[in-house]
């Protein structure tokens, strides 16, 4: 039996197609992107890690099962246990004592350790106004001043107070100087919309203000926390970077969710 030169291209052409969808299926799907990155801005690096409440959990972290603080990424490891294997990245976030106590708003998994700080006092913390990082019950995470968050019952799930705010409703902290002579290696965290925030980690030491802008300018941010400096760390494995400070105070991990 003839077949026509059409009939026998057009088969052709299905079994190529088919072919190829089936190589396309099997083929690996791109994996998800690295939670941090390097950004460039007023001629300083930043190190951003991105933290998405849709996919990722957070877990506060301050004492162990045995009360001993924890105060570095070593022994975070070891109180994550199993989890420490869906780990995208952890930072110190908060003020502390010198035992590596919060002496601010702690609430851990809905238990609060330490109660809001609305005292006046010397150092960063005391720069009014500081604020709070806090996810609710829903997992909408937020910035808030010490004393907005302060005003009326809040159904929180995780918590850590620290200071100074860094941007406050869009606007830098009012006693920020456009790029001072208080220079330090500093991380904070800034929030866009109820399900992102942004940590992050400066790779030298940089002024207020010019931290404070880029948590405005190059992210979005219209709220945004210092969350402490010259001690600040990360661990971010897929950087293969683990900091080494072991004087720190409450950490946050961010983990993927199963």
């Amino acid at each position: 039996m003839k077949v026509s030169r059409r009939i026998l291209a057009l088969g052709v052409s299905v079994a190529v197609l088919v072919l190829g969808l089936t190589a396309w299926s099997a083929w690996p799907r791109e994996s998800e992107p690295p939670p941090c990155s390097v950004r460039t801005f007023e001629g300083s690096r930043f190190t951003v890690c991105v933290f998405d409440a849709r996919s990722e959990d957070l877990v506060f972290a301050s004492r162990d099962a045995e009360g001993a603080y924890l105060r570095g990424f070593e022994r975070l490891s070891t109180f994550l246990g199993d989890d420490a294997a869906r780990l995208r990245f952890a930072m110190n976030a908060g003020m502390y004592d010198d035992r590596g106590a919060p002496i601010g708003l702690y609430i851990a998994d809905g238990a609060q350790e330490h109660r809001i700080n609305l005292n006046d006092g010397p150092g960063n913390f005391h720069m009014m106004p500081n604020g709070v990082f806090w996810q609710n019950e829903n997992g909408e995470v937020h910035v808030s001043t010490s004393e907005v968050y302060a005003a009326e019952p809040r159904a929180t799930r995780w918590a850590t107070q620290s200071g100074p705010m860094l941007v406050i409703d869009g606007a830098l902290h009012p006693r920020f100087q456009d790029d001072g002579p208080s220079r330090y290696v500093r991380n904070g965290v800034g929030v866009r919309g109820g399900n992102t925030a942004y940590f992050v980690i400066s790779s030298g030491a940089v002024s207020f203000g010019r931290f404070a802008r880029f948590f405005r300018d190059e992210l979005g941010c219209d709220d945004a926390l210092f969350l402490d400096g010259s001690v600040s760390s990360l661990w971010a494995p897929h950087m293969e970077r683990r900091d080494g400070n072991q004087e720190l105070g409450p950490l946050i991990a961010v983990l993927a969710r199963d």
